[in-house]
């Protein structure tokens, strides 16, 4: 009987640190969390960070292979750095990996937080069975991973997969990167939230203003799929066309790269089915003709796990 391998997973949110013990079967056997303290700054953010790992690690139960972060913000690989993450003020550019290295003597990797679900849904997920697709979150901001031939791509700096900045319009909504159009401006959490709350002053019978009370504040993407399910037909509609803007963005995927499957991540996902069948007519609306009926949509597989087993999966993906 194969004997398990071990590797510490670390998602670095803005709110909490998650860590995670995962098996090569992508199983989390331990798990943790503590806050981030980001007002702190980095260095406050570092020393959970170690007091959390240190923690983790006496787990002697498990011999660990390595150490695997997933992060937002610029990430270099290669380099091993974070650069001015969203979620951290006053972080500018940080070499985490070599931080962990000397603190630890172990082996530690690093990337992009979309990467890391990316080649997570590739070892342990929905793209277990695929060579080559694209992985969209769709959270607070809308991310991407790229896999070719069972292989993250990355680009020169690490930054490549940016489906959230293929503008759809470039005439349209300004986007926090600085332009116009972009598909995170119509379907990024805090984006939609407002688009919908603005809308509302026309759908005044919609069920989404009863479940809220009429306060726009509680307004979530949780509250629009419970309308949407008890056959709200604004929250269809909004569920509909987040498809759409997505399937837009992802035909220009398609069309760039050849490839024809996608998975799909991040809270937004929860829309499920409705959401699916929108983006999916979407692609096959406006692919080439020779892609048409090979396009395939699914729902990411790791769920709220992704933090944690998409970063341990960097273990695995570079000591195979």
């Amino acid at each position: 009987m194969k004997k398990e391998k071990y590797a510490l997973g670390v998602d670095i949110g803005g709110t909490n640190i998650k860590m995670g013990i995962v098996s090569d079967t992508g199983k989390i056997v331990f798990k943790t969390m503590l806050p981030t303290n980001r007002k702190g700054g980095p260095e406050e953010v570092l020393s959970q960070f170690k007091k959390g790992i240190k923690s983790i690690l006496g787990e002697k139960k498990y011999k660990i292979k390595g150490i695997g972060i997933g992060a937002a913000g610029s990430v270099s690989s290669k380099k091993g750095t974070v650069s001015n993450p969203p979620n951290v003020p006053g972080w500018k550019v940080v070499n985490i990996v070599k931080i962990i290295k000397k603190e630890f003597n172990i082996s530690v990797f690093i990337d992009n937080d979309a990467n890391s679900a990316a080649i997570g849904e590739m070892l342990f997920g929905a793209g277990k069975k695929n060579n080559s697709f694209a992985l969209i979150t769709l959270g607070t901001g809308v991310g991407g991973g790229l896999i070719f031939d069972r292989k993250i791509f990355q680009g020169s700096t690490g930054a490549a997969g940016e489906i959230g900045h293929i503008s759809i319009d470039h005439n349209g909504r300004k986007c926090n990167c600085g332009s116009r159009g972009c598909v995170e401006a119509y379907v990024g959490n805090h984006y939609l939230m407002k688009i919908v709350k603005d809308e509302l002053a026309d759908h005044k019978n919609s069920k989404i203003l009863k479940l809220i009370n009429n306060d726009t504040k509680l307004l979530t993407p949780i509250i629009i799929n419970k309308a949407a399910k008890s056959g709200d037909k604004y929250a269809k509609q909004i569920i509909e066309r987040v498809g759409y803007y997505v399937g837009s963005a992802l035909s220009s995927v398609a069309n760039l790269l050849e490839i024809d499957t996608f998975i799909i991540g991040g809270g937004v996902s929860a829309f499920g089915k409705p959401l699916t069948d929108s983006i999916k007519k979407t692609l096959r609306n406006n692919v080439l003709k020779v892609l048409k009926s090979r396009i395939k949509v699914s729902q990411a597989k790791l769920k709220n796990n992704a933090g944690m087993i998409g970063a341990a999966s960097l273990v695995f993906y570079n000591l195979k």
